[in-house]
């Protein structure tokens, strides 16, 4: 049973600290208090933590002092902070010193929980990557990334030569080639890494909220705007916004944006104050905006803005030899996670791996291992452990005009669509050989020639 999660909890009132206290000890964690700043320090310097929650206003040290001592002692240690719902700047202040993130009182238990779930979740992961990536003994060592090959390498080479700048980025590719961990690994590495690093994702969120989410807005803009609130670009000042799938972004927005980029000064909605701010942007996306310009979707001036540095990472399909070391490193993650025994792959596994499309990239590949994992019944991953998307991928080789996915034989095809009756038929021959068309005769030396091996006795 893998340790619980120890978390430091300042907090001067000594009824809700109680209250957080107990309920943080149901949800699983192991729980330690302090009524004040002088204590938890003296707490933090004595024992490790993975998580602290702090009030914003203490007696003595305030919640902001104590949060930028609190990141000397250990840097990479997530704290989030709780701040009265009408002191907002408040938590502006917080995040712009290092906060991981902020709850605005009255706030929900369950509220709460799920932002520290959250920033536990991104610990580990960063911690699991920092490990693996010694491990690998990589020349670029980028948190999160996983790069051998030297389409990746070059990726990172011109990442590396960029962070130090404040310039203004686009990376491109496909969905789920890990655009978000190039624009993190490019903020860890800048002259604004001790700054917030702050992610918009344009297409979550509707197009009537896009422009509020990005600017602010203040009391009374809107109906339900019962207090100002400040937007992402205040959030993000001296430090980096990463803003993704920029083209979808509206027109309108488009405009404002445009002028964030040029002027460093906005407005937020409802509000006639002009705010300035010093952000880096990193966009983003999956499109091609030069097809966008010539469609009259996007603001030519904001392409040639954004685009001072391109950045376009390959599919994984073009990486491939990427893939044995993204395994070894997505098994041992879910390995952990689900407390099972450490995985292995079964060079027949890999080869099925190492054959695919992967339509979906690196994210695919991801949830294919976790499948795998989840499924599988012993410490090795066999074949019949992974499931592929076999519809996916033979979509994405139509829409490219070709009559197989680039990079794959027949012979190829065929034991994937083979592969892919047998789990639809649960492992029985006779139902998976009607799905084919073929004969079960025709379809037991079809396996043989694969090497898939016929036990005696097959449950019919």
């Amino acid at each position: 049973m893998p340790d619980k999660p120890a978390i430091l909890l300042v907090e001067d009132e000594p009824k809700m600290r109680r209250l957080l206290e107990l309920q943080l000890a149901d949800e699983g964690f192991v729980a330690q208090t302090a009524p004040d700043a002088e204590l938890g320090l003296q707490m933090l310097s004595k024992q490790p933590y993975d998580l602290v929650v702090t009030d914003f206003k203490l007696p003595g040290m305030s919640g902001l002092d104590f949060l930028q001592a609190a990141k000397r002692i250990d840097a990479n240690l997530p704290v989030i902070v709780m701040t009265a719902y009408g002191t907002v700047e408040s938590a502006v202040e917080a995040m712009k010193a290092g906060a991981s993130d902020y709850v605005l009182k009255p706030f929900s238990l369950a509220e709460l929980i799920l932002v520290i779930r959250k920033e536990l979740d991104s610990k580990h992961l960063r911690d699991e990557n920092r490990s693996l990536r010694e491990a690998l003994g990589l020349k670029y060592k980028y948190d999160n990334i996983i790069a051998q090959s030297e389409k990746m390498q070059a990726v990172l080479r011109l990442a590396e030569r960029v962070a130090p700048t404040n310039a203004t980025l686009l990376i491109g590719g496909e969905s789920g080639v890990g655009k978000d961990l190039i624009a993190r690994a490019i903020h860890h590495h800048s002259q604004r890494a001790s700054g917030p690093f702050i992610k918009i994702n344009s297409t979550a969120i509707p197009e009537t909220l896009l422009e509020s989410e990005l600017f602010g807005y203040e009391k009374g803009a809107f109906s339900g705007a019962t207090a100002s609130k400040p937007g992402k670009f205040e959030l993000a000042d001296k430090g980096t916004l990463f803003l993704d799938e920029i083209g979808d972004i509206p027109a309108a927005i488009q405009v404002k944006l445009l002028r964030v980029l040029q002027e460093r000064e906005f407005e937020r909605l409802g509000g006639t104050k002009t705010l300035k701010v010093d952000v880096r942007l990193i966009a983003a996306t999956n499109r091609d905006l030069r097809a966008a310009l010539e469609e009259g979707t996007f603001r030519e001036d904001l392409y040639y803005r954004l685009n001072v540095v391109a950045i376009d990472i390959p599919p994984l399909r073009e990486h491939k030899e990427d893939i044995p070391g993204l395994v070894d490193f997505f098994l041992e993650k879910y390995a952990r996670e689900m407390n099972k025994p450490a995985a292995k792959i079964s060079p027949q596994a890999l080869k099925l791996l190492m054959e695919f499309h992967w339509p979906g990239n690196i994210r695919e590949l991801e949830n294919v291992i976790q499948r795998a994992v989840t499924l599988s019944e012993g410490p090795v991953i066999e074949p019949s452990d992974i499931q592929l998307d076999i519809a996916a991928a033979k979509a994405t080789g139509a829409a490219a005009n070709h009559f197989l996915p680039p990079g794959m034989t027949l012979d190829q095809w065929e034991e994937e669509a083979i592969r892919e009756a047998l789990r639809r038929a649960d492992g029985n021959k006779s139902q998976a050989a009607r799905l084919l068309g073929l004969s079960r005769n025709a379809l037991r030396y079809r396996l043989s020639q694969m090497g898939v091996p016929d036990p005696e006795k097959d449950s019919e």
